[in-house]
């Protein structure tokens, strides 16, 4: 059965890249490229059965929230979601117009990357101290990364688990901000460098020892396996899933 697929942000660099990839796969087709302008409604979706969301932080809510009511299931790759966004779309995906529509919402779509932050989520309890670097194109509009603040998260779930103290920290005067961005008591460090695509390391310390995962993107080609597999899978999660490590059996 052919999924019929549109892409919303399809003139960016994201999404032109999606464009390809749809059309590329095996069993997907490309029905709409909707961008700037162009309102989300049933007509211009053009019978799409999956949308994928590439645009930006200010918009994307309201995409989602769109499409939903186009009668749509949807991929999310736009990052800048909180917990409160997170809640509206589970919202309104228990409404009864929405039953059974499908929602992803994915921080980064490179498998290393997913690997990646289910391996430091994994190793975090084993640690006295972890922080994160994230490191992206200086075009980048927002920092932390979606996948950074995701990571972070991952590791104090996983140290709160397994009942761990707040990490060693004597830094008593920090007025730079020299110490980076704190989620969920986890440091992160964004950097922005021309040259960069996508990167991500994560530092996890002992006394005496180091563990350090990382992951690159070069190419924006990298997050395409991970979106196309989200276009086949999304169908059959009804609800609101967050990370595409769902859909790996991660």
């Amino acid at each position: 059965m052919t999924i019929r697929v549109a892409v919303v942000g399809a003139a960016g660099r994201m999404g032109s890249t999606v464009c390809q990839a749809v059309e590329e796969a095996e069993g997907l087709e490309l029905v709409a490229r909707l961008d700037v302008g162009v309102e989300i409604t049933p007509e211009h979706l053009n019978g799409a059965d999956v949308a994928v969301d590439f645009t930006v932080p200010d918009v994307t809510e309201t995409n989602v929230h769109a499409l939903i009511d186009a009668g749509v299931n949807v991929v999310v790759g736009t990052t800048g979601w909180t917990e409160e966004s997170y809640a509206r779309v589970r919202e309104h995906l228990a409404e009864p117009d929405a039953a059974g529509r499908s929602v992803l919402i994915a921080p980064n779509f490179a498998l290393s990357a997913v690997l990646a932050m289910a391996f430091a989520a994994k190793a975090a309890q084993y640690f006295e101290s972890a922080e994160v670097i994230e490191l992206h194109h200086p075009g980048k509009v927002d920092a932390p990364s979606g996948t950074a603040i995701a990571t972070a998260k991952g590791i104090a779930e996983a140290r709160d688990r397994a009942g761990l103290p707040a990490m060693p920290d004597a830094t008593a005067s920090d007025p730079g901000g020299a110490r980076g961005a704190v989620v969920d008591g986890v440091h992160v460090h964004a950097v922005r460098l021309r040259g960069l695509t996508a990167h991500e390391e994560v530092v996890l310390g002992n006394p005496g020892e180091q563990l350090t995962i990382r992951t690159d993107s070069f190419d924006r080609a990298s997050f395409m396996p991970g979106v196309v597999l989200a276009v086949r899978e999304v169908g059959g999660h009804p609800g609101l899933t967050v990370g595409l490590d769902r859909f790996l059996g991660i």
